[in-house]
C-alpha cells in the first residue's frame, strides 16, 4: 500500500499510510476483487436540534475546524448544514430552518442524533448495482451533482431504522465539500497550548439495532456491501451482573471502515441498548470511536473544555490480573488511572480507549477515543468495567 492509496481526505489531512496503520488498523486488500469497494469514510451526518450552537460544540470543545457551509444565506431556505473536519474525518451538522423541513419531525423522533454515515466509493454505480442484486433499498438512485468546482457521484441504499449510507465518488470534484455548499471558516480561537487535533479520523462507527436484528443487519452488510466479520462478543463478555448484549462487528476489506452491531440480551434489569432504542426510539447510531494519536493529551484538552467521562473505580487499575495481561504500554498506569483510560491487549497489540458521556440530553449517541499501538480489536477485556461503568449512568438517570 501506497500514498496513492489513501483517501483524498486523508492525504489531505497528512496522514501517512504508516500513521493509518497504526490510528486504525488499516490492512492490504485488493479492491478489484471486491463486489462493494468501499475506500473510507466519507462523512457523518448530524440532524439536531440546533445546528449553529452544536458546530460550535464541536468546534470549542473537540476542535474541529469548520471548512463548508451551506443555508438561507447560500439559497438553501430549508435548513443550515456547517462541515467540520478534524484530520481524516468529516461530521456534517444539519439543523432545520423552515418550521416545516422534513428534519423538524426526525428530530422530534430522535433527538440529536446521526442520519448518514457516508462512505467514500471508486464506482457508485457498480456499488448500486450489487446492491439492488442483493435486494438492498435504494434511496436515490446514481446521479451526479454538478458546479463550478466539478462534479460528485452520488447515491443512496438505507441501512437500519432510518439510517442511511450515502455513496460519493468525489474524484472529478475539488469544492469544500459539495455543491450547494461554500468555504467557511470560524472565527473561534484555540486556547493557547491547545493540541492542533484531538482526534485524526474515524476508527468506528457502532449501531443498537432491536432484539433479534443483529444477524440480519450482520448478513445485510456481508451480502450487499461484501463486508467480513471481524470480530463476535456474546455471552459472560459482555455481561454484568445485571444486563447483557450481544455484539458483531463487520468491517470492509481494508479494514477502514468497521461496524460493530449491538442487539439487547435477556438480564435482570435493563440493558443500555434497552435504554438507547427506548430514547432514540428505534434503532440507530450509538456511538462514534474517533481515533488518537496521543489520548492523554486529548482528554486533558477534553477535560479542560468541559467535556465528561464515564468513571472507571480504582479497582480496575489495581487488579493483578489486568495488570498481567496487558504488560508494559508507553503510558504508565498511574497516568492512565488519574485519566480513568481503559487499557486492552490482545495477540497484536494494545489500544487505550475512553468513553464520553452522552452528548446529548438524551442518553443516546456518544464519543469513545480510541488510541491504538498494533491492536485489531475493541477492547472486549474493558466491557465489563465499561458496562458496569454505564450502569451506573442509568441508575442515575432513574433507566435501570
Amino acid at each position: 500500500m501506497t500514498i496513492e492509496d489513501l483517501t483524498t481526505d486523508e492525504q489531505l489531512a497528512h496522514l501517512s499510510v504508516d500513521q493509518l496503520r497504526e490510528l486504525v488498523g488499516l490492512v492490504d486488500y485488493d479492491s478489484s476483487l471486491d463486489p462493494f469497494p468501499v475506500s473510507g469514510w466519507d462523512g457523518i451526518v448530524w440532524i439536531v436540534g440546533n445546528a449553529t450552537q452544536t458546530a460550535h460544540y464541536f468546534q470549542s470543545a473537540f476542535g474541529m475546524e469548520l471548512e463548508a457551509y451551506c443555508g438561507p444565506e447560500t439559497g438553501n431556505r430549508d435548513h443550515k448544514a456547517f462541515v467540520m473536519r478534524s484530520g481524516a474525518a468529516r461530521f456534517v451538522v444539519k439543523g432545520a430552518v423552515d418550521p416545516n423541513s422534513e428534519l423538524v419531525a426526525r428530530h422530534a423522533m430522535h433527538g440529536d442524533g446521526i442520519s448518514d454515515i457516508s462512505l467514500a466509493v471508486p464506482d457508485v454505480d457498480r456499488c448500486i448495482r450489487r446492491a439492488v442484486a442483493q435486494g438492498a433499498v435504494v434511496l436515490e438512485p446514481p446521479h451526479n451533482s454538478t458546479d463550478e468546482h466539478g462534479t460528485v457521484r452520488l447515491a443512496a441504499i438505507a441501512a437500519y431504522g432510518d439510517v442511511r449510507h450515502t455513496l460519493v465518488d468525489r474524484s472529478n470534484y475539488s469544492g469544500p465539500y459539495l455543491p450547494g455548499y461554500v468555504s467557511r471558516s470560524s472565527s473561534h480561537a484555540r486556547r493557547e497550548g491547545a493540541p492542533h487535533r484531538l482526534f485524526q479520523a474515524i476508527d468506528h462507527v457502532v449501531g443498537n439495532v432491536e432484539l433479534g436484528r443483529m444477524d440480519e443487519w450482520v448478513d445485510f452488510y456481508k451480502r450487499v456491501m461484501g463486508f467480513t466479520n471481524m470480530a463476535e462478543f456474546i455471552g459472560d463478555d459482555i455481561a454484568t451482573d445485571y444486563s447483557a448484549l450481544m455484539s458483531k462487528v463487520v468491517a470492509n476489506g481494508n479494514h477502514r471502515v468497521k461496524f460493530p452491531l449491538n442487539e439487547p440480551a435477556i438480564g435482570k434489569r435493563k440493558s443500555q441498548i434497552d435504554e438507547y432504542l427506548d430514547f432514540y426510539r428505534g434503532p440507530g447510531v450509538q456511538h462514534i470511536a474517533l481515533a488518537c494519536s496521543d489520548i492523554i493529551g486529548s482528554v486533558d484538552a477534553l477535560r479542560r473544555e468541559g467535556i465528561e467521562f464515564l468513571e472507571t473505580p480504582d479497582a480496575y487499575y489495581s487488579d493483578a490480573e489486568l495488570r498481567a495481561r496487558i504488560g508494559r504500554v508507553r503510558v504508565p498506569i498511574d497516568e492512565l488511572q488519574s485519566r480513568g483510560i481503559l487499557v486492552d491487549r490482545d495477540e497484536d497489540g494494545y489500544l487505550l480507549q475512553i468513553f464520553c458521556r452522552p452528548l446529548t440530553d438524551r442518553p443516546t449517541v456518544f464519543f469513545e477515543l480510541i488510541e491504538r499501538h498494533g491492536s485489531l480489536g475493541f477492547g472486549v477485556g474493558n466491557f465489563k468495567a465499561l458496562f458496569e461503568a454505564i450502569e451506573r449512568e442509568q441508575e442515575r438517570r432513574g433507566n435501570f
